[in-house]
């Protein structure tokens, strides 16, 4: 792939393309390991299908935008300088609504084709087995700590949607993923698991955690995090979770387990606002700017 380079006020000019070899994603990515989580996870064979992966080298650096479509439904990963995640989401703006994983400074090329909704600054945490700490004292005296399988999704379906959010998991969501619930007097009151684990580069990002409004502060949140926690550090090296930093009873739950915050990254709800036509047109004129048409080069 070639570079040129800038010349007085000149936009330098960079090349796009899809990157199929997922050894080179892997080396990209892992410089980016715990932001990129997510993108990272979709190398593994399962979800390799459901995934497209761009890449734009600058001056700066070289950027990754990861087009996806599995545990959190449609979701966009971006990692990289912010210049060339703009360029390549100018011609490659993936899926009409979709949920956008990055960091703080990507919000302006983000913002440059969607319509964010609900964005938020999130802080990134991480335990790995050295630092994990079990929980073993917050299990209640009559409730149950148990793994949850496919044949338990209408039960998980009825706690998610306990404060009026319908949710809709599917059996293949929770037997794929990993997810242990608190049963209480045969009443699922708690849960945690997954939203994606990258067994081939070991690491896994934890989510999905609720409590009934009724059994919250008895601690079952961590119990179910702890458990959830244990056994993914069975399979991987690595877990990361997010969490609001003004959230502070689950930061401090998360830091009892071991958790370490190691940077921000930000979410948000995206909703494609560059048009298709418009789209085409940046694709055509990338295009021509190719000796050969064959090419997808822009300025950055």
């Amino acid at each position: 792939m070639a570079l040129s380079i800038r010349l007085g006020g000149e936009r330098a000019l960079a090349v796009i393309h899809r990157v199929d070899d997922r050894d080179h994603l892997a080396r990209r990515l892992h410089q980016d390991r715990y932001t990129a989580a997510y993108a990272l996870a979709q190398l593994d064979d399962q979800m390799w299908p459901d995934a497209e992966f761009y890449s734009c080298t600058t001056a700066q650096g070289e950027a990754i935008v990861c087009h996806s479509h599995g545990g959190l439904g449609y979701a966009t990963t971006v990692t990289g300088p912010a210049s060339a995640v703009r360029a390549i989401l100018r011609l490659h703006t993936g899926y009409p609504i979709t949920f956008a994983i990055a960091e703080p400074h990507h919000v302006k090329p983000l913002e440059s084709v969607y319509r964010l909704k609900t964005l938020k600054r999130m802080s990134r945490m991480l335990v790995s087995r050295d630092t994990f700490r079990r929980v073993q004292s917050l299990q209640p005296v009559r409730g149950k700590l148990q793994p949850l399988l496919g044949a338990h999704a209408e039960l998980v379906n009825r706690l998610y949607n306990a404060e009026g959010d319908p949710t809709f998991y599917r059996p293949d969501h929770i037997g794929d993923g990993c997810y242990w619930g608190l049963v209480d007097d045969e009443r699922l009151v708690a849960i945690a698991g997954t939203h994606a684990i990258g067994r081939t580069h070991r690491i896994a990002i934890l989510g999905n955690v609720f409590t009934h409004p009724r059994y919250r502060g008895r601690g079952h949140a961590t119990a179910v995090t702890s458990a959830v926690t244990a056994a993914l550090l069975d399979e991987v090296d690595d877990v990361v979770l997010s969490v609001d930093p003004d959230n502070g009873p689950a930061v401090r739950a998360y830091l009892k387990l071991g958790y370490r915050q190691i940077g921000e990254i930000i979410e948000a709800s995206a909703e494609r606002e560059a048009s298709t036509l418009m789209t085409a047109v940046h694709r055509w004129a990338a295009r021509r700017r190719s000796p050969d048409g064959s090419q997808e080069v822009v300025k950055t």
